[in-house]
């Protein structure tokens, strides 16, 4: 049975963080579902670039389903952080122990949702440390538990690498990294 993932989409997103990890899992076969959050399936990033989400958020029947939900950041987050339907989304998605990915401010969600706490391990862009002080900064993606965090655009590449990681392994997670080339020094 194929691995399925949730992308949450909203006005304002950052592109490198939404489309590499997307990309990456599709190349490892993962079945994403990118969702818009709001009333349109073309979202804008920051970046105007225009997406084509699959489906509207609203529309998803049980985000239950799947088995990983990657949140991208940008701008866009201090937007969804005044929703109280992604943070309870965030929140049942947790419940359920499948893990979570969040880039760049997305970890700002994850603390809203109560998922991050002063003992969590995490990092997140380097302007969310007046709210998540501790924050790792020496480190590209973080893992701990079932949240895997990451810096941003920059490490959008390693944070897609981790999420396949995690939903199918190391072995697939050395193919499409050696197929993209990332394992060159």
């Amino acid at each position: 049975m194929a691995k399925t993932v949730l992308t949450l989409l909203a006005g304002g997103f950052e592109e490198i963080e939404a489309t590499a990890p997307i990309d990456l899992l599709r190349r490892a076969e993962a079945e994403v579902t990118v969702a818009s959050c709001s009333d349109s399936l073309d979202v804008t990033g920051r970046s105007n670039i225009t997406l084509r989400a699959d489906c509207l958020l609203t529309g998803v029947e049980d985000p239950l389903h799947f088995d990983l939900l990657v949140l991208p950041g940008g701008p866009v987050v201090f937007e969804l952080r005044k929703r109280t339907e992604i943070i309870e989304l965030i929140r049942t998605f947790s419940d359920t122990g499948k893990p979570i990915g969040a880039i760049c401010a997305a970890p700002l969600l994850l603390l809203d949702a109560g998922l991050i706490t002063p003992d969590s391990a995490c990092t997140a862009h380097g302007s969310t440390g007046d709210e998540i002080p501790h924050l790792i900064q020496n480190q590209p993606v973080v893992q701990d538990g079932q949240l895997i965090t990451s810096r941003g655009a920059g490490t959008a590449v390693e944070f897609g690498l981790s999420l396949i990681n995690r939903l199918f392994g190391p072995e697939k997670e050395s193919e499409i990294r050696s197929s993209i080339h990332a394992d060159c020094s």
